[in-house]
């Protein structure tokens, strides 16, 4: 039996960025289904997909609801065997077609769930636990309640959404108000550090698979990345990959004065690729998000 290409499904409205990974798994013989509604795609919509059993899966009467997303400032294709693989084709004949995913937050909670992908994602307090010497400042990770109460500049956002838009507030109370965001609601909380250059890496089984330069001083500017920007991303993953799932995008910067610092970490399945090599990210993007059932056990631990 022919083997079933792998799927990628995409939201309805794209960005540059998700278009130029569309082109990426075209190439590479994806089958792309872009859907037109925030709900899931009418001919994934039943059993057999994404490891579903026949007689499981979603209801094809339940579309769900939400906004759809589309994947920019954004897969576990699955198991060790597939890791960065290249090859077009899908899971062996008499198995489940595999499904991955290319969206932004609100799009893939209510589409990964009903087509069985796992989302990856860093934990909340990633970026708050990780050594000073690698943040260069005071980041906490705690609830908005508590937030409020700030008296000072910081920055401020949602570690893994844009529940509370990421902008630098001159104190707690221009944060979004509880009849927006429930007090309980856990944000990143770091004094305000200014960049001179900004590059996206993306990491993929403990390597910098892919990266590029996104910004310099604040706006964007697309470029190649240089060895220091990735012998920095190797000095993150040495001293903390192993709290990182095994797909995962981390920005980092240089300050004015030379100083290296880890930005954030992004769901890699909602990131955008910029300047990176696109095959590659895609790597990134399919062991990010995709079928649940191929889970590693180390990525079990990072399922949104």
């Amino acid at each position: 039996m022919t083997r079933p290409p792998r799927t990628l499904v995409l939201p309805p409205r794209l960005t540059a960025s998700a278009r130029t990974l569309r082109a990426a798994a075209l190439r590479r013989g994806l089958r792309i289904v872009e859907a037109t509604a925030s709900a899931v795609p009418e001919e994934l919509d039943g059993p057999g997909w994404a490891g579903w059993p026949e007689g499981a899966g979603p209801d094809a009467s339940s579309g769900g609801s939400g906004d759809a997303e589309a994947a920019g400032n954004s897969g576990a294709a699955g198991n060790a065997e597939a890791a960065g693989s290249a090859e077009a084709a899908g899971n062996t004949a008499g198995e489940a077609p595999s499904v991955h995913l290319h969206a932004g937050p609100s799009f893939a909670d209510v589409v990964a769930p009903a087509l069985g992908i796992a989302l990856l994602e860093a934990p909340a307090d990633w970026l708050a636990r990780l050594p000073r010497a690698l943040t260069r400042r005071e980041i906490l990770a705690l609830p908005i309640g508590e937030a409020y109460r700030l008296r000072r500049p910081a920055f401020v956002k949602t570690p893994n959404d844009k529940g509370v838009p990421a902008l630098v507030y001159a104190d707690g109370s221009r944060l979004p108000g509880p009849d927006t965001v429930d007090p309980e609601t856990v944000v990143l909380v770091s004094d305000v550090m200014t960049f001179a250059d900004e590059y996206r890496l993306h990491l993929l089984d403990g390597t910098v698979h892919a990266a590029g330069q996104y910004a310099e001083s604040g706006r964007l500017r697309l470029g190649p990345a240089g060895g220091d920007a990735l012998a920095f991303g190797r000095e993150v993953l040495a001293a903390a990959g192993e709290t990182l799932p095994s797909a995962i995008v981390v920005d980092v910067g240089r300050d004015d004065t030379g100083r290296w610092a880890v930005i954030e970490a992004n769901a890699a399945w909602a990131s955008g690729c910029y300047s990176a090599d696109p095959d590659r990210a895609l790597d990134t993007v399919l062991r990010a998000a995709g079928p649940a059932t191929g889970l590693s056990p180390h990525d079990r631990g990072f399922v949104r």
